[in-house]
């Protein structure tokens, strides 16, 4: 399989240099060229299959077959909190919590990222090459990628947080990881901030060649394949492809849903995606009235959505532009001149035909926390529960449709909100219990790329010495 650039200028690769890219030359970002698709009854020979091993089979399909696949995928997932790995949780006649948070950072993001730092080994030992990689967060990715990249003999990794954004036990996880090749930076600005900075290294080119830049953020394909195959096992475990079913998904850069809506390219009977935002409403605007204007963020209780710029949504676009490749680009170029995404009309109604928005403030947030524990004695997190207060309001009008909502964190990791909606404080696992005891160690910046490539450079430079 090949994969081309949705800005069409960057050369066609395969899959292990798609991983080792990230970002396109030409900004864009990588997409197969041909959407692998399964039959029904491929799909029902899935059934039944332990995780790695449904993972692995779903990875060949994206032309990562060259890796030991299942080793890969046994390893990464052999720490993980729950046998099941992804277990789904009935929260009520229809709404199952499909929960992502059993990995070693209490993340959705642990899901792709424990199987791309294995990737990452396999690639460069067999390659003899070193890589430095650099991302942003807004709150979860930075822990999951730290902890799959730390103490990695030919990776460095440099992670970029907005400063006094995040909560202290995603900080933490992040800050008080004391390895050589891992540096933490607190940028003064929001997460948009932090992911311009990035990509702004990515298409400087002598920085970018220099320092072999690449990325674990979901602009690297790689971390979309890998989040297909959870809701490849939902929805099997549920019925598909004999039954169809919905997603709703607690969103800011539009990686996790767009993950799920692969999963329907490739034939899976997924009827609907809800998408489930905060106050930073973006992608809930633009669903509703073709408004994909970025305003500025505000602080939210789930702080891993307060995002304005959805850098996967590009990938949509390119599908929902027929393939264009200048339009796309024309498109993405507007947007980040005007502030405001010209999507034509037809585009659109393609979007809100299979995606629906929806909003949740932080009191409507915590009451759904609340609503939660005491109907279903499910505790759960910020970022799920928008997701589950948005399934509640725009589940398909078939009740035959059961609904599969993307827990996406570990309540411990928002124990301040949870507490105040149901004043239980949530504990965190016996492995990261004295989390609050550790030693941090990061450094704050301005937001100025000269500085942060500096930074990057020495971080690199020390550890290649």
């Amino acid at each position: 399989m090949r994969y081309v650039s949705t800005r069409g200028q960057a050369a066609p690769r395969n899959f292990e240099a798609v991983l080792l890219a990230g970002l396109a030359e030409d900004g864009g970002l990588f997409v197969p060229e041909t959407w692998p698709t399964l039959t029904t009854a491929e799909w029902r020979a899935l059934r039944g299959l332990p995780y790695p091993a449904l993972a692995a089979r779903i990875l060949s399909l994206f032309g990562a077959g060259d890796l030991p696949l299942q080793a890969i995928c046994e390893d990464a997932y052999a720490g993980f909190g729950h046998p099941a790995v992804v277990p789904l949780v009935q929260l009520d006649h229809r709404t199952f919590a499909l929960e992502l948070f059993h990995g070693p950072t209490l993340a959705f993001k642990d899901m792709a990222l424990q199987v791309l730092g294995r990737m990452f080994d396999h690639v460069l030992e067999r390659r003899g090459e070193r890589v430095t990689i650099v991302g942003a967060t807004s709150g979860d990715t930075g822990s999951a990628a730290i902890e799959a990249c730390r103490d990695r003999a030919a990776v460095d990794i440099v992670i970029l947080h907005p400063e006094n954004r995040t909560s202290e036990v995603q900080r933490r996880q992040m800050t008080t990881v004391l390895a050589p090749n891992v540096k933490n930076i607190a940028v003064q600005g929001d997460f948009d901030a932090c992911q311009d900075l990035v990509k702004a290294m990515f298409n400087d080119a002598p920085f970018r060649a220099e320092m072999h830049l690449s990325a674990v953020n979901s602009i690297n394909w790689a971390r979309i394949a890998a989040q297909v195959p959870y809701y490849v096992a939902a929805a099997l475990a549920l019925g598909a492809p004999d039954r169809e079913v919905a997603v709703s998904v607690p969103t800011g850069n539009f990686g996790n849903v767009l993950a799920a809506w692969v999963a329907r390219r490739m034939g899976l009977p997924i009827s609907h995606f809800i998408i489930g935002s905060n106050r930073n409403d973006i992608l809930a605007r633009f669903l509703a009235s073709n408004d994909m204007s970025a305003l500025p963020v505000e602080p939210s209780l789930s702080p891993s959505m307060d995002i304005q710029v959805s850098s996967n949504f590009e990938r949509l676009l390119f599908e929902l532009l027929g393939r264009d490749a200048a339009a796309t680009a024309e498109t993405m170029t507007r947007f980040r001149a005007e502030g405001r995404m010209p999507v034509p009309d037809a585009a659109w109604k393609q979007a809100a035909a299979l995606f629906t928005g929806f909003t949740l403030d932080d009191e409507g947030t915590l009451a759904e926390i609340r609503r939660l524990w005491t109907t279903a004695g499910y505790l759960a997190d910020p970022h799920t529960a928008v997701g589950t207060a948005a399934a509640r309001a725009l589940a398909p009008a078939d009740a035959a449709i059961p609904v599969i909502v993307a827990a996406t964190a570990h309540p411990a990791k928002f124990p301040d909100a949870v507490e105040r909606a149901t004043g239980i404080r949530p504990p965190l696992p016996a492995r990261l219990a004295d989390l609050y005891d550790r030693e941090e160690r990061f450094g704050v910046m301005p937001n100025d790329l000269g500085a942060i490539e500096a930074a990057v450079r020495a971080h690199a430079r020390r550890n290649a010495a």
